[in-house]
């Protein structure tokens, strides 16, 4: 068994994004946040329910599954702007591969302390049976994915043992909180899977929100486990490139380096498999503080941060201009978390 690379779709609007998920013929994922509505009538971001139109632009992808959102709601809103009913409405409103469970994340920016995570894998627990219920509802339980959080390995396990799943009839588990995290050490990657692989049925796969790229290659003793993992990280790499060579950050950019990241994915796992080439040319490569542009900046350079520990670019191109130009676009768009 190899671990399947999904592709983490910005929007689903027609253009070269979607055109090339298409003709690449790899599972995608959207996020429930990139297929909603927002009014700043009121002055502020107030959410007005689901574009479920563009899910008619999905049709020709080769699978499409749907992520909750947790960390985006948290960090940018606060909290889930929508409830639980809402969720399944979107979740039943396509057929989607598979959709997760509503969860709560413990990335140490989200979870400051251990009393936090421990409420946060609490309140995923509590998320995860409503869904389940509701899903029940409304016919489409069995394509409802659960969702576990944790910081530590044994986090994860009290999650498991708090959802009460029927393993029988849950070929498919998703661990959150794990895109930022080290790939050793008692809390890596590693440690966690390595536990939650000694203590789930042989038959059980995981889902890995957000495995880093370079990541992938320590885990091929557990491909059996890990059925598949996704990521948007291109879409940071795309930023970069538009900003290291003064051009603008377009969804053509953006699909190019979109196919790029996926090569380098399936060569870090050693897959034979080739990714579909369309006729296009790939471009080369080339504490939060409370104010909000101190916030940017925050961001921006965490968000560099990930893109020199994966080396999808050199620490030598780091510069405080173009830290500032990142931040800038942060900034203007308001997604400073």
């Amino acid at each position: 068994m190899t671990v399947e690379i999904m592709v983490g779709l910005p929007h689903l609007n027609p253009g070269p994004i979607l055109q090339r998920a298409i003709d690449m013929h790899v599972p995608a994922l959207i996020s429930a946040n990139a297929l909603s509505r927002w009014s700043r009538s009121k002055g502020w971001p107030d959410w007005r329910g689901w574009n479920l139109a563009a899910l008619d632009h999905a049709r020709e992808l080769a699978s499409l599954s749907l992520d909750s959102a947790g960390f985006v709601a948290m960090a940018r809103y606060g909290g889930y702007p929508w409830r639980t009913t809402d969720y399944l409405v979107l979740a039943a409103s396509y057929p989607f591969r598979w959709f997760a469970s509503m969860d709560y994340c413990v990335e140490p920016e989200i979870a400051r302390d251990r009393e936090e995570v421990l409420d946060r894998i609490s309140r995923t627990i509590r998320a995860n049976f409503d869904c389940r219920s509701g899903a029940r509802d409304l016919g489409i339980e069995h394509r409802l994915m659960p969702v576990i959080q944790g910081r530590r390995p044994e986090d994860y396990e009290r999650c498991l043992d708090g959802l009460l799943l029927d393993y029988s009839r849950t070929p498919l588990i998703g661990v959150g909180s794990l895109c930022r995290r080290e790939v050793s050490g008692p809390e890596g990657l590693i440690a966690v899977l390595d536990h939650l692989d000694r203590i789930l049925p042989r038959d059980v796969r995981l889902h890995g929100f957000g495995v880093k790229g370079t990541a992938l290659s320590h885990l091929k003793g557990l491909e059996y486990r890990l059925a598949s993992t996704d990521s948007q990280a291109y879409g940071q790499t795309a930023r970069h490139d538009a900003l290291v060579r003064g051009v603008p950050k377009t969804d053509r950019l953006v699909a190019q380096h979109m196919q790029a990241w996926t090569c380098r994915q399936f060569a870090r796992l050693g897959s034979p498999r080739q990714v579909r080439q369309p006729e296009l040319p790939l471009a080369r490569a080339d504490p939060h503080p409370t104010d909000p542009w101190e916030r940017a900046i925050a961001q921006a350079r965490a968000e560099i941060r990930v893109l020199v520990e994966d080396g999808d670019i050199g620490h030598e191109d780091v510069t405080a201009l173009w830290v500032e130009q990142w931040a800038a676009d942060i900034y203007r768009d308001g997604r400073a978390a």
